[in-house]
């Protein structure tokens, strides 16, 4: 079905609160643009957009996902460039993401044309909120969730689907300090781990405040079986680098198929880099970090890009890992980051106009 702007009813915000807002220090999804768009799924079927302003929301006390917990999200970014043009990086990959995690939490899947025009028209009307401050960008939030009322444990009837944008800094600063998690786990087998469903980030909570207790600022996610394999880091995908060869975990049930993940292999394939996409085991990662051979981890993700690890911690043995002049983690971002600025060329064609 195609969609136009002239189908998204716009209500405008009598009066804006841009100018109540420092842009040269955003803290990461704190303050929110004018608008935000909304669309509801009733009678069996989506109905067209609308963009209104950015406020409360009101749900019955049954709404299901108070009690059943339908909902998944998407993050994504708007960046401006030099010349006032505004881009995209891979949204259709991020709705199709989120089409997976409709499906796979029984929740309708939303047209494409919806998604991609009602975002289309949302940044043009708020775009003068879009920040210029290098590393900032404007965070776009595309989420649904169950707003059908009921008691019984079953899919909701009723849906809507929103996408919030925040101008946001950094979402990280400098490196991380990780623990090798062997008692929880993030997601099992035939589970909806690879969903970006919003309980998967709620049961990392506790075993991530337990890792702080103790020093550090994340948890790297083993198998749920054995623990014996490395598999995310925190609310990200992982890289190890052993030697020259960068590694990562296959994607599978448990595991997030991240866009950035994805775009660092085909980045790595182009400029020659070993990269192997395999099972990699804790054992692996201790003895290369003890005979010298472990030279990076980082985490990857819409909000971070790359996060540099700085150590990680094990069985009560902290290992640290050098510091590179010449790190794969500080050239993938700067490649990644290039792109999505419109700083660089584009060969994979991952860049999306919006306005330019």
């Amino acid at each position: 079905m195609d969609v136009s702007t002239l189908d998204i009813q716009i209500e405008k915000a009598p009066t804006s609160k841009i100018d109540q807002v420092d842009f040269d220090n955003l803290a990461f999804g704190s303050v929110f643009s004018d608008h935000m768009l909304v669309c509801d799924y009733r009678n069996g079927a989506w109905e067209f957009p609308k963009i209104m302003p950015y406020g409360p929301i009101s749900l019955e006390p049954s709404a299901k996902i108070f009690h059943y917990g339908q909902s998944i999200f998407e993050g994504m970014k708007a960046y401006k460039d030099v010349d006032g043009g505004v881009w995209l990086f891979r949204p259709l990959d991020n709705h199709k993401r989120l089409n997976i995690s409709a499906s796979r939490m029984a929740i309708p899947e939303l047209p494409e044309a919806y998604f991609m025009e009602g975002l289309r028209t949302l940044l043009q009307l708020d775009e003068k909120w879009i920040p210029t401050t290098e590393g900032s960008s404007m965070y776009i939030r595309p989420f649904m969730f169950a707003s059908g009322k009921g008691l019984h444990a079953s899919p909701a009837d009723a849906y809507k689907f929103i996408i919030a944008l925040a101008p946001s800094g950094s979402y990280f600063s400098g490196t991380v300090k990780v623990l090798i998690e062997e008692k929880y786990s993030r997601s099992a087998n035939g589970g909806v781990g690879y969903a970006k469903a919003g309980g998967n980030y709620a049961g990392q909570f506790y075993p991530t405040q337990l890792a702080k207790e103790k020093g550090y600022q994340q948890v790297v996610w083993t198998d749920d079986n054995t623990h014996e394999y490395i598999e995310e880091a925190g609310a990200m995908n992982i890289f190890v680098r052993i030697g020259d060869t960068l590694i990562t975990g296959p994607t599978s049930d448990r595991i997030l198929d991240g866009i950035t993940r994805k775009s660092i292999l085909q980045i790595t394939e182009t400029k020659g880099i070993k990269t192997e996409v395999r099972k990699l085991s804790v054992t692996e990662v201790v003895e290369a970090a003890k005979n010298g051979t472990l030279k990076e981890m980082f985490g990857t993700g819409t909000a971070a890009v790359v996060s540099p690890i700085s150590g990680f911690g094990h069985r009560g043995q902290d290992y640290g890992l050098p510091e590179l002049d010449d790190s794969y983690a500080s050239m993938l971002k700067k490649t990644i980051m290039d792109i999505q600025y419109n700083r660089a060329e584009d060969p994979f064609g991952w860049r999306y106009s919006v306005i330019g």
